[in-house]
């Protein structure tokens, strides 16, 4: 209310005042009082009226104008000039252009007043958010300090000074409790720009923040001389991170642990008593995931590159240590490499050799008519289906010992008969299940494919054309919370998401529904198949 009744000094005062309590711009303050005491005037001169305000930033000279359109037919008096009069002002004017009338000072009323300074309050309050969201923005992935302002239903209000951020009941660590007046420290993950103001969301149990408390405690880090490569946390319990050294005269994990452990003790004593286990990282994911995989001993891995799978054995002695408690320790260490972790005992993988070993034999015997001692002979090799019989060169058949090349032949031969008559089986299925010749030419389909699709009713390339990567290789869903697996139409395929995605596109390829350039864009098959997840 001051601001549109105080003289033209006072003007100038009350917008420094404002401009320093709220951190903003000075000419905002202005911007605002001129819109505030231009709302006034139009009270007193009309609310059709165009009134502009203007205050002198130097000499704080108020001044008040009326603009008005010059036409040929007046139609609103109260905005609006006939040319004729325009020209009596201004000689030049032309239909079209604005001709600002001058107005003489207001006394303004109570109402008047108080409804100017409502809008200089908005705006004033507007420029303040965009300033928060300005500064926050650019600090996403930062530790913030602050004070806890109020606890709303298990959320905490974080006053930071210079605006508000919350850290939500589940980006607390558990059984943690903060008070009013109690200092906090948290990680800035995300800051969003809402109707009632910036909202600023600090975490305590995201990996990143674990990341950067070790960047403030440890030298060699904040340097860049050591480099966490990844973080995995089971958040107030336990956590495993991944460091490297750029320098070879420097030890990554004993940088991180300290003298005497004064280093990795001030993180643990900030998470509440979190327990770390410091991991040297490296480029060989089967390396990496025996260290992930420690304190446990690691007899032996196995990769599946293509699946990102690894397979670890291990002692029976280290079975539940390398498990941990309640699958944490193999838990933590799947989400630290981002490999997914199987792991056995040597017993088991024993067991499980020799299962494989007698199925092989059987399907030998079955499949090629021979005796038992043959079947085993070929699976001992480490022959495992009939198609790698049939592919594999006559002569290492031959090197077999107690084969020649006569037996090898024979063998291959039954192999390939075998293949052709299962081929014709399915063929005849497909044909009867009523699936088109067409989408055998799918590049990617193979012919059991085509049984699952005809039983699943994908008949025409159009069909296979409209199906989402879920629908092929399924997907996991929350019941009752917990996770359920629902099963796709080519579950068993061993089809990574990738391979179903290449499948899908090459379907709307032959159907006509996209071209090759769109699928040599980067992220086409996401995008493609996300757009019929949603359709």
């Amino acid at each position: 209310m001051a601001a549109v009744s105080a003289n033209k000094l006072e003007l100038l005062q009350i917008a420094d005042a404002v401009a320093r309590e709220k951190s903003i711009d000075r000419g905002i303050v202005i911007a605002a009082m001129e819109d505030a005491i231009a709302k006034a005037a139009r009270a007193r001169y009309g609310s059709e009226t165009d009134v502009h305000a203007e205050i002198d930033a130097k000499k704080g000279e108020l001044r008040l104008s009326r603009h008005m359109l010059v036409v040929e037919q007046v139609e609103n008096p109260s905005n609006q000039i006939a040319l004729e009069d325009a020209r009596r002002l201004n000689p030049g004017a032309q239909i079209g252009d604005t001709i600002a009338d001058t107005l003489p000072p207001l006394e303004y009323g109570r109402i008047a007043a108080q409804s100017a300074k409502q809008v200089i309050v908005q705006k004033v309050r507007e420029a303040e958010r965009d300033r928060q969201y300005q500064e926050f923005k650019d600090r996403i992935g930062d530790i913030v300090n602050g004070t806890v302002k109020r606890v709303e239903y298990g959320s905490v209000i974080v006053d930071l000074g210079r605006g508000e951020a919350i850290i939500r009941r589940d980006e607390m660590l558990p059984r943690e409790v903060f008070r009013n007046g109690d200092r906090v420290r948290a990680f800035v993950f995300d800051v969003r720009r809402e109707t009632r103001g910036p909202q600023i969301f600090l975490s305590r149990t995201h990996p990143q923040f674990m990341a950067k408390l070790f960047a403030q405690e440890v030298p060699e880090i904040y340097d860049g001389i050591v480099e966490i490569k990844a973080v995995a946390r089971d958040p107030g319990s336990r956590a495993k991170i991944g460091v490297i050294s750029r320098d070879s005269s420097v030890d990554p994990v004993g940088a991180c642990v300290g003298m005497r452990g004064s280093r990795v003790q001030a993180v643990v004593n900030e998470l509440q008593g979190e327990k770390i286990d410091i991991i040297p990282w490296s480029p060989d994911i089967a390396t990496f995931v025996v260290n992930a995989l420690a304190p446990a001993e690691v007899a032996k891995v196995v990769l599946d590159e293509d699946r990102e799978r690894i397979e670890v054995v291990v002692p029976d002695s280290q079975l539940s240590l390398a498990i941990g408690r309640r699958g944490q320790n193999v838990r933590l260490a799947s989400q630290l490499t981002g490999w997914d972790i199987d792991i056995l005992t040597e017993q088991e993988e024993s067991e499980r050799r020799q299962a494989d070993f007698e199925n092989s034999t059987r399907v030998f015997m079955e499949a090629l008519n021979v005796d038992e001692v043959v079947g085993q002979l070929l699976a001992s090799e480490g022959f495992s289906s009939v198609e790698e019989l049939a592919l594999v060169d006559v002569r290492d058949l031959a090197g077999i010992e107690g084969f020649d090349e006569e037996t090898a032949a024979e063998l291959q031969s039954r192999a390939r008969e075998y293949l052709d008559q299962i081929e014709a089986e399915i063929e005849a299925r497909r044909k009867e299940l009523g699936v088109e010749d067409a989408v055998k030419d799918v590049p990617g389909v193979t012919s059991k494919m085509l049984v699952k699709f005809g039983e699943n009713d994908i008949k025409t390339v159009e069909d296979l054309a409209g199906c989402a990567t879920d629908d092929l290789i399924g997907w996991n869903e929350r019941k009752d919370g917990e996770n359920v697996r629902q099963a796709g139409i080519l579950e068993g395929f061993e089809l990574t998401r990738q391979d179903a995605e290449a499948l899908i596109m090459q379907a709307r390829l032959a159907a006509g529904w996209i071209t090759e350039a769109d699928i040599a864009k980067p992220g086409a098959a996401e995008a493609e198949t996300e757009t019929s997840e949603t359709a």
